[in-house]
C-alpha cells in the first residue's frame, strides 16, 4: 500500500518556525516531483512548494524567502522548512507526489496525497 505520511504540524506564534516532514512508503518516489500543497478554511487548495528529482524548486510568491523545500531520495522523504510564519500561513498542509508531467500547480496532476497536517499561526 502506497502512503505519504506528514508530520511536524502544530500551533505557533507569528514569526516562529516549523519543519514539516513527509515519509513515503510502498514505492520509491525518487524519480518524481514531490512537494506541498495547502488548504486554508474557505479557500481552494494551492501549491506551496515543489521540488524535482534533480532538486529544482518552485515556490508560490507568498512563501518565497521564508519556506524551503528539500528532499532525501534515499529516505523517500520530502521536507518543508517554514520560517517567519504568518497567520495567513494557517492551513492544512498536504504532501504530494506527481508521477506524470501535468501542471505542477494543478491538483489533478498529483497521484498521491498525504492525509494532511494542520499548521496554525496566531498573531
Amino acid at each position: 500500500q502506497v502512503q505519504l505520511v506528514e508530520s511536524g504540524g502544530g500551533s505557533v506564534q507569528a514569526g516562529d518556525s516549523l519543519r514539516l516532514s513527509c515519509q513515503g512508503s510502498g514505492r520509491t518516489f525518487s524519480s518524481y516531483l514531490m512537494g506541498w500543497f495547502r488548504q486554508a478554511p474557505g479557500k481552494q487548495r494551492e501549491v506551496v512548494a515543489v521540488i524535482t528529482r534533480g532538486g529544482i524548486t518552485y515556490y508560490t510568491d507568498s512563501v518565497k524567502g521564508r519556506f524551503t523545500v528539500s528532499r532525501d531520495n534515499a529516505k523517500n522523504a520530502v521536507y518543508l522548512e517554514m520560517n517567519s510564519l504568518k497567520p495567513e500561513d494557517t492551513a492544512v498542509y498536504y504532501c504530494v507526489v506527481r508521477m506524470g508531467d501535468g501542471r505542477f500547480d494543478y491538483t489533478p496532476s498529483y497521484d498521491y496525497w498525504g492525509q494532511g497536517t494542520q499548521v496554525t499561526v496566531s498573531s
